[in-house]
């Protein structure tokens, strides 16, 4: 077997990444979730943890307080999170997860492990775990922000 090159193995994992979020869109679209992003999941989960304005959320994914702002707003508008007043603040809006956004976490979740599953049948359940071994010790010292979570 030949040596790949340095872009051949980006291109392999970046496949890797795609193929499975390609397969949990494509399944959550069916569910009733289409036009979600990784990134939403991402940040539903911050806001779940505890980033409940722009600024935190901001904070948590490394993106300005505008880009959150904007993630937001789109997590609003799909019913994923509402706004509601802040009571030590009237001039604030604090956000939260709606019971449609805890649905998608829960689906969401489930289906990348169902992908998971599939491709421990494919490969085998050590190669697999000593894949993912690998590559967390070569990600050990990156940090992920929303950025890489675009499509």
């Amino acid at each position: 077997m030949a040596q790949s090159s340095g872009a051949e193995l980006a291109l392999l994992l970046l496949g890797g990444f795609h193929s499975m979020v390609d397969e949990v869109n494509a399944e959550l679209a069916k569910r009733g979730h289409a036009g979600v992003r990784p990134v939403h999941e991402f940040a539903l989960r911050a806001v779940d943890a505890g980033a409940d304005t722009a600024s935190e959320l901001g904070r948590r994914l490394s993106v300005t307080k505008q880009a959150a702002a904007q993630t937001i707003a789109a997590l609003e508008e799909f019913g994923y999170v509402d706004r509601e007043p802040d009571p030590s603040d009237a001039r604030r809006k604090r956000v939260r997860v709606t019971p449609r956004g805890h649905e998608l976490m829960a689906i969401g979740g489930a289906l990348f492990d169902d992908v998971r599953s599939r491709w421990a049948t494919r490969i085998g359940p050590a190669q697999l775990e000593t894949l993912e071994a690998h590559l967390a010790q070569l990600t050990e010292h990156r940090s992920f922000t929303a950025d890489d979570l675009q499509d």
